[in-house]
């Protein structure tokens, strides 16, 4: 007898599924106050407390209904207050004339060490060239002039940061020594680097960005971790850590650009997956008694140590997503790509299989009825088929 409970708090609303119980163990008796659910069968008896920030009203339950395969539902008011927030973004965290270390997300290796940062400037807009053509009444001054960093500089875009490791203050020693330089020689020094070479971990051999003729790098938002030096480094799981950075990502640009489609586009230049953002407001409860449930229907890590009456509780951000791996979904992709109300988020393409299979595990551990949503066709004409419904834990 588990529970999935979400909730959406800006309309106060909840939808409390009591999942599916075991053949046999109907009828039920469900007892609900604002803060425990107690589920009585002639077989067990179980008792789930809610955490404090969450205050159902049991007067305003609604909707009581029986779905085979989910299990009872209902919908009801509710009091929550958890401001959890979403991993903090670059932009905000970085601040110039701070030294920072670089590592590795995946292996925590040092990348780039000791470097203090000058100017930490935000990178306009992929489409930045365009406007200024249409504000300027002469010859566009930024014209073939791309932006690069300066020595000990900071450009941050939506889904990677520029920097120059090339400078003087760089090469040589410890703070590339740690990154190999596909196609370069070992003393960096001998040879300059060719046009979007790759940046590899050498410990784990993960991609973190590429490097251009100009001597800057790239560095993608997903694939380092920068901390400010002396601290201590902490290791974050692969699938919370890309979960958290993609959803600030997302709410971010969706409040600051007003756009809620995304394509997630690999450096290869293929589209991995169609995302289309619902809300960033959720709030998702879950409770599972054993570990044969947790593998099945968890949506959150390291829910095995949680006894059989705690749950688990976190922020979320819902959207609808279609794959675009082995030629799927390619109509629908493409003009994608040539709508302007589309952004595009361009990570490395083992990261997009990541963000995919996560989205996947997502979605498959929701509550069957949860798992699609055919609405696509009426908020946009063009496909008529179900979409894969997911969830972002932050």
């Amino acid at each position: 007898m588990d529970i999935f409970l979400e909730i959406r708090k800006r309309l106060q609303s909840a939808l409390l599924i009591i999942r599916e119980p075991k053949q046999g163990s109907l009828p039920m008796d469900v007892s609900l106050t604002p803060s425990v659910l107690k589920m009585k069968t002639l077989e067990q008896c179980r008792e789930i407390k809610f955490p404090a920030e969450v205050r159902l009203v049991p007067s305003s339950l609604r909707g009581l209904q029986y779905i085979s395969g989910d299990g009872i539902h209902m919908r009801l008011l509710v009091q929550a207050d958890l401001n959890k927030k979403l991993v903090t973004a670059l932009n905000q965290s970085l601040q110039a004339q701070k030294c920072y270390v670089f590592h590795c997300q995946t292996c925590g290796e040092i990348i780039v060490k000791e470097r203090k940062l000058l100017r930490v400037l935000p990178l306009p807009s992929e489409n930045w060239n365009a406007l200024v053509e249409e504000w300027c009444c002469h010859p566009d001054p930024f014209a073939n002039k791309p932006l690069h960093p300066g020595e000990n500089d900071c450009f941050i875009g939506d889904t990677h940061l520029l920097v120059n490791v090339r400078s003087d203050s760089c090469i040589p020693g410890p703070e590339i020594a740690q990154a190999e330089t596909h196609q370069l020689s070992e003393s960096h020094l001998e040879s300059k680097p060719k046009a979007n070479t790759k940046i590899i971990c050498k410990r784990c051999k993960a991609m973190l960005g590429e490097t251009d003729s100009s001597g800057t790098t790239k560095f993608y938002i997903t694939e380092i971790i920068i901390q400010p030096s002396g601290r201590d480094f902490d290791m974050i799981p692969r699938s919370q850590f890309v979960q958290s950075v993609i959803a600030q990502c997302l709410v971010e640009l969706s409040s600051a650009r007003s756009t809620f489609r995304f394509t997630v586009q690999g450096h290869d230049g293929k589209t991995y997956i169609l995302v289309w953002l619902l809300n960033s407001d959720s709030l998702l409860i879950e409770s599972l008694r054993n570990s044969e449930s947790i593998q099945k229907f968890s949506l959150f890590e390291g829910m095995e140590s949680l006894d059989s009456n705690n749950i688990g509780i976190r922020n979320a951000v819902k959207v609808l997503f279609h794959p675009c791996i082995k030629n799927r979904n390619i109509e629908l992709s493409s003009s994608w790509e040539n709508d302007i109300g589309v952004h595009s988020l361009v990570l490395p393409s083992q990261t997009c299989l990541e963000l995919l299979l996560i989205l996947l595990r997502s979605n498959h551990s929701l509550p069957p009825s949860l798992q699609y949503m055919n609405s696509f066709q009426s908020l946009q004409s063009l496909v008529a088929s179900q979409d894969d419904l997911g969830v972002f834990n932050v």
